[in-house]
């Protein structure tokens, strides 16, 4: 056993090593000279790259952890992302136990003097955040599908780089606003196109439970086959019991998330034809990460309209089209 251990041991006092080797001093209110530079900022996912994109724009020198189709609740720092990491002006993540496999990484940062910040947990207060129904004293993570909540996380960010590089604080703080204004505007267009499907049919069925904000800001039912994190597997009960609910709902279409795997999803479908009931998939949403960069839903904005266009053609046609060619973990 102890033969077996060694190389983790090994890898753990190396990463250690790094992040201690890559230890900066700041001022005391965590300001830094970026006068002769670029600020290096590492995010996790592309949801908070897209966003810090939007408020800092070139800048600053961003690196992406994780890109499209990429399960984050899953994912697990590399060696090299610990690097990069350490090497960082500023670390940003969801936090909330998104990043759940990366919990130690971070907490390593903060004692080697790296700053970072939880952006969902820093910005949004605990009175507006949903608890987790399967972790006590733990709130669902996905707080951008309420587009008010990933406002407040909007203007943090303009906070958070505006006390780190001092020089362009005025700018940072612009964007944000400027931004902010934007995600005002996707919020009244999702509240508008929810509100044209029937309320008896506004129910949304997705591979695990990540959209509960998106339910909770413009009244949509949601459920999901697998809880908030997707490290939970889906038994065979789960899917007969989603089965029953979807024809106890009589509901037209499920839906695919584009960092999940389908597999969930066409099981609940078969379970359901079984019972003598169709149902369609309705299409691909993006969940826990945006599509590619450079196409429409490679950003937050994009990925929104399109999730909120999808669902309502799903659920208000009884013939759907197929999934959305999207990059799908199988």
């Amino acid at each position: 056993m102890g033969a077996r251990r060694l190389p983790l041991v090994l890898l753990a006092a190396a990463l250690l090593l790094v992040i201690g080797g890559c230890a900066r001093q700041t001022s005391s209110d965590g300001a830094a000279d970026f006068t002769e530079r670029k600020m290096n900022v590492v995010v996790t996912t592309n949801i908070i790259g897209d966003l810090v994109r939007q408020v800092a724009g070139d800048r600053v020198t961003l690196t992406t952890l994780m890109g499209a189709g990429v399960d984050p609740h899953l994912y697990r720092a590399s060696e090299g992302d610990v690097q990069t990491m350490a090497e960082a002006d500023l670390v940003l993540y969801n936090g909330l136990h998104l990043e759940g496999k990366m919990t130690d990484v971070f907490a390593q940062m903060n004692e080697r003097s790296v700053p970072t910040s939880a952006l969902a947990a820093d910005a949004v207060p605990d009175s507006l955040l949903i608890p987790s129904a399967e972790y006590a004293s733990s709130y669902d993570p996905h707080v951008w599908f309420d587009v008010q909540l990933w406002r407040r996380v909007t203007q943090h960010v303009g906070d958070v780089l505006a006390r780190r590089d001092t020089a362009r604080a005025e700018a940072y703080r612009s964007s944000a606003d400027a931004y902010a204004q934007r995600l005002d505007s996707l919020h009244q267009y999702v509240m508008r196109q929810a509100k044209r499907i029937p309320e008896d049919r506004r129910v949304l069925v997705t591979s695990h439970d990540a959209f509960r904000y998106l339910g909770q800001a413009y009244d949509i039912k949601v459920r999901g086959l697998q809880g908030i994190s997707t490290a939970s597997e889906a038994g065979t009960q789960d899917v007969q019991t989603l089965a029953d609910f979807v024809v106890t709902r009589r509901i037209p279409a499920l839906f695919v998330e584009s960092s999940v795997s389908p597999r969930g999803i066409e099981a609940v479908q078969a379970a359901v034809k079984a019972k003598g009931f169709q149902v369609q998939l309705g299409g691909t949403l993006y969940g826990d990460a945006l599509g590619d960069r450079g196409t429409p839903t490679g950003t937050y904005i994009g990925a929104l309209r399109h999730n909120i266009d999808t669902i309502v053609q799903g659920l208000l046609n009884t013939s759907t089209q197929p999934p959305t060619a999207v990059r799908q973990r199988r």
